[in-house]
């Protein structure tokens, strides 16, 4: 069943090329574009946790002259802690945020979007489509974190502001940093002018112990709850196949130029099964099934105590690459030839790099990032891999992305309630592969 988003590879590489490319333009052509550095530039932080507080770093630290004017999440104590470290190392010249531009709750993202130029949307991913929805319609320019969504629902959501930003020429910079990582950069760019020749295999991980866990506290909402442990929730995380393994999965799309066209895997709670870990599993194990008939492999898992792994390998018709976050490069021929070994001390900050290069497009008036629509198809080759293990199922893309299950609550208040409620007993209902319908 052919993907409707499936490109052949070349095609696939040269629709992507705006995202290192792009293109000049009159300087006072794109909305928010500023000519030699000598405007300054408005500043949003929509979610404040340490993912918007680290990218507000990063921005101020590209050189331009860019000053933090607004702040907004969901609890003041975030905005609180987040500035200031940020008030502490940059001063009142930088951070010009009084207590009325620090935006508490549910909507005070769009008050302060107004207020900025540009715009980095942090928050869980569940709420990513309404923030980056929003952000294109008030035409900012865009650093927004990976995932992009936690269902279908959200990706064609998402999808569909991606088009409207390249219409009204918005640069989007997406956080899957690997993009702008040199090795991977480097590596992928021999891999795509054939060093290994036809990608025919490939296997991709994010095996770690896991992550943090915040207790209930007397008098919490279980809206609140929920949005405390935001990460145990799929309307707010989508599991750790997409909030983390996202990163592994749109590598495996880099490589071979294109999506999936089908997913089948298993999963489950093992070893994170109490009341305080939600509804996700702990591990998935998935086959991506792209159009040539190539299949790529993917594992992740939470375990705490074993074997962490987080790399990608690949296999081609003749030789095989190793790619990893420690800065590795490595290509070999089918005997185990060195044929490319990237240096791993020239590599820098990828998370730096992102800014570094938004910042400098949108100071020079380039329309050069357009990062939302690979983003989105990433995130949704993670959903998939997600309804196939939940399910037991063998799923196509198709059915997967036209999905109408939408995870987000009817209502989004400190009193309303999400879908997934606890038992009498505090446990949340989880997936049960066999028996769960996931579309």
């Amino acid at each position: 069943m052919k993907n409707p988003f499936d490109n052949p590879r070349r095609q696939f590489l040269k629709t992507s090329a705006i995202v290192t490319g792009g293109f000049m333009l009159n300087p006072f052509s794109l909305p928010g574009a500023y000519a030699a550095g000598t405007d300054e530039i408005k500043l949003a932080v929509i979610g404040c946790g340490g993912r918007g507080t680290g990218a507000v770093f990063q921005a101020l630290d590209t050189g331009h002259n860019i000053k933090l004017v607004a702040m907004a999440d969901a609890f003041r104590d975030r905005i609180d802690k987040s500035y200031e470290p940020m008030f502490n190392k940059y001063g009142k010249d930088k951070i010009d945020v009084p207590d009325e531009r620090k935006f508490v709750g549910f909507e005070g993202y769009k008050e302060a979007i107004k207020l900025a130029d540009v715009v980095i949307l942090a928050s869980p991913p569940g709420f990513r489509p309404d923030h980056f929805e929003e952000s294109v319609r008030q035409g900012k320019q865009i650093f927004m974190e990976k995932p992009v969504a936690t269902d279908a629902t959200g990706i064609r959501r998402v999808l569909a502001a991606a088009e409207e930003a390249k219409k009204k020429k918005l640069n989007v910079v997406v956080g899957l940093q690997r993009h702008y990582q040199d090795n991977y950069r480097e590596t992928i760019n021999r891999v795509n002018d054939g060093a290994i020749g036809d990608i025919i295999g490939g296997q991709v991980y994010w095996n770690d112990g896991g992550v943090w866990v915040n207790a209930r506290k007397e008098g919490q909402t279980e809206m609140e709850y929920q949005m405390r442990n935001w990460y145990y929730f799929n309307w707010l995380c989508g599991d750790h196949i997409t909030e983390q393994h996202v990163h592994n999965i749109d590598i495996a799309n880099w490589v071979k130029g294109g999506y999936p066209i089908k997913a089948e895997g298993t999963g489950g709670r093992m070893v994170r099964n109490g009341k305080d870990h939600g509804e996700i599993y702990d591990h998935h194990s998935v086959t991506f099934t792209y159009e040539d008939g190539t299949t790529i492999f993917s594992e992740c898992r939470h375990f705490p105590g074993a074997h962490n792994r987080v790399d990608e390998t690949f296999q081609g018709t003749n030789g095989k690459v190793y790619l990893s976050a420690g800065n590795h490069g490595i290509i070999t021929d089918r005997k185990g030839n060195n044929i490319y070994n990237h240096d791993r001390d020239k590599n820098r900050n990828p998370y730096q790099v992102e800014h570094d290069e938004l910042f400098d497009a949108i100071v020079k008036g380039e329309y050069k990032f357009a990062d939302a629509e690979n983003a989105a198809k990433s995130t949704m080759t993670s959903i998939l891999g997600r309804y196939a293990t939940y399910s037991g199922k063998q799923i196509a893309w198709e059915e997967a992305l036209n999905s109408n299950v939408n995870l987000m609550p009817d209502r989004l208040a400190w009193d309303a309630m999400p879908k997934i409620l606890p038992n009498e007993d505090g446990y949340y209902p989880y997936a049960i592969p066999g028996k769960t319908k996931v579309i």
